[in-house]
């Protein structure tokens, strides 16, 4: 039989560490005639990607940054979790080759923190692209009260009125902290958010999407400040294990994924 061909789509996607955890777990469960792969897809090329890989052998692939909006306009039918956030970070391909759009950065995000939100907290996101769109709903989902500020005010304004949060145009104390932009990938996330180290103390818990590999400036002033800190590689475990069990039938074996992420 040909080889079954899962992949990463992202433009830039180098960076990605999807391949790892995936083909350790796809090893873990005996899948040996599976891989999955990075498919740097600038936009343009975004649709004729998607609608060539079913016939080119793809079971699936995840979608990130910067194709998570525009994804969710180019399947066949989406999930009713993917319909509410209007974000797609998986793809499913069916036998027939229709694609369906699903979302587990969502479920993915929830999974990964200390304990599941409770009705009534709050929680300060920052951020209003594609996988804000994700966290906001979930914690909305589970009754949190959600400011949002993001750098273009308009949107964090749109974003806020789709799922009943609030846009703010400073960053305040809440329970839960959640970085949703790309401050930090690339340098001190201090320089580009409207927040300082010392302001740390104003959270419970401060979760930064950004992954890195160790927990990143973020995240160690948060640490420093007492608070529980939830860092971007789990995360990325979590959805990837939702993920993994949509495209294959089997248990995704977690911890084996983590080390391989964490490597």
């Amino acid at each position: 039989m040909p080889a079954v061909r899962l992949g990463v789509i992202g433009w830039p996607v180098g960076h990605s560490r999807s391949p790892a955890l995936h083909n350790a777990a796809l090893a873990a469960v005996g899948l040996t005639d599976w891989r999955l792969q990075l498919l740097p897809v600038p936009p343009v090329e975004l649709a004729a990607a998607v609608a060539g890989l079913p016939g080119a052998g793809f079971r699936g692939a995840s979608v990130t940054i910067p194709h998570k909006l525009a994804a969710a306009s180019l399947v066949d039918s989406l999930s009713e979790r993917a319909a509410a956030i209007g974000a797609v970070n998986t793809l499913i391909f069916e036998a027939d080759g229709l694609a369906v759009g699903e979302n587990t950065d969502a479920p993915g995000f929830i999974a990964s923190l200390p304990a599941a939100p409770e009705a009534g907290s709050t929680a300060m996101v920052l951020g209003a692209g594609g996988v804000a769109q994700a966290v906001v709903w979930a914690l909305r989902d589970c009754g949190v009260d959600v400011s949002i500020w993001n750098r273009t005010a308009a949107r964090a304004e749109e974003l806020a009125q789709r799922f009943g949060a609030k846009a703010v145009a400073e960053v305040g104390p809440a329970d839960m902290l959640v970085n949703c932009t790309a401050a930090g990938l690339d340098g001190d996330p201090f320089a580009s958010l409207p927040i300082t180290p010392s302001e740390m103390n104003g959270y419970s818990t401060v979760a930064d999407l950004v992954y890195h590999g160790v927990p990143g400036a973020l995240l160690d002033a948060a640490s420093a400040a007492g608070c529980a800190t939830v860092d971007g590689t789990e995360i990325l475990v979590q959805q990837g294990a939702i993920a993994f069990e949509l495209w294959t039938g089997h248990e995704a074996p977690v911890g084996v994924m983590r080390a391989a992420a964490r490597q």
